[in-house]
């Protein structure tokens, strides 16, 4: 009897015990096993300190409601994406994205990394010896899967099927406003010109809404369909009903404003029309994320209602 009272005893101090946290993968809290692009791995079950490695897990993040303590960077120095307001400022910088600080990420004492296989694998080891990290396996044409499984490692997977869901809907019923517009996605980087195709992040979210793309932004004769080059001889490539088009950086704004500011692109139906907008790149490239897919959603119902 008196082991029984003894034991009863100890348990609120146990369960106490259990509600900690730990920055080692062998922490004493309790746990979730997730199956990720490195293997399987335990996640505390609600994290606290999560560190990012890649831009569509700052858009996770903020979608669920959540802060990441630190993050990597697209480029060094670059500011936190505009779009996702002001939930980031308290977000420290840990590097950029293939060049990872490792003491920085250690200071910040994370119970959970979040990165991605593509362009991490090199330093798992590494950040596993910190916190637990679960890795999705690639970027952009993944983004839907990446999601649901950052979600998970998070606590959250509820949570972001019902704003996937939601999203899905609303781009179905977007599209269906305009159903026989077709729409153009071009970005300029500091040395090309590129169309995206409908395995980039812009051009899933268009195909979700059911609208068109030209046929020579199908990238049908291309394996990888994110995206094809273009030169400004054959810009023609980029025509649609509608063009949307964006620059990744002050050197590729300045080989936008030249190359739009010329008789090829001028001649294009869209521009001639008033049809062609310069939009967000944070948005429409690098958000890869279900609050990024809601602002491509509100960009389309925004230019394409007036043509309808």
């Amino acid at each position: 009897m008196r082991l029984r009272l003894a034991v009863t005893a100890m348990l609120p101090l146990l369960a106490l015990a259990a509600c900690g946290t730990s920055t080692s993968s062998e922490g004493a809290g309790p746990t979730r096993t997730v199956k990720h692009a490195m293997g399987e791995t335990k996640v505390p079950m609600n994290p606290q300190r999560v560190v990012v490695l890649d831009t569509d897990k700052l858009d996770t993040m903020v979608s669920l409601g959540l802060t990441p303590v630190g993050a990597a960077q697209a480029q060094e120095n670059q500011s936190w994406p505009k779009y996702l307001g002001s939930a980031l400022a308290a977000t420290k910088p840990v590097g950029t994205l293939q060049q990872l600080n490792i003491e920085a990420i250690m200071a910040l004492k994370p119970d959970l990394i979040l990165g991605t296989k593509f362009r991490q694998a090199a330093f798992y080891d590494k950040l596993s010896k910190i916190a637990p990290t679960v890795f999705t396996e690639r970027v952009g044409i993944t983004w839907k899967e990446n999601f649901l499984l950052d979600a998970e490692a998070l606590g959250k997977k509820d949570q972001a099927t019902q704003l996937m869901s939601a999203y899905e809907t609303r781009a179905e019923e977007i599209g269906a406003k305009f159903s026989k517009l077709q729409v153009g996605i071009v970005r300029f980087m500091p040395t090309e010109i590129r169309v995206y195709g409908p395995e980039s992040f812009s051009g899933i979210v268009v195909g979700d809404s059911g609208i068109q793309r030209p046929q020579a932004q199908q990238l049908a004769e291309q394996d990888d369909k994110r995206f094809g080059k273009l030169s400004q001889e054959n810009i023609a490539k980029a025509d649609a009903d509608v063009v949307f088009y964006t620059a990744y950086g002050e050197a590729a704004a300045k080989s936008q404003a030249s190359v739009t500011g010329g008789p090829l692109w001028k001649n294009l139906k869209a521009v001639k029309d008033g049809n062609a907008h310069n939009v967000d790149d944070e948005v429409w490239m690098l958000g890869i994320g279900v609050t990024a897919a809601g602002k491509i959603l509100d960009d389309l119902d925004k230019y394409l209602t007036p043509l309808v």
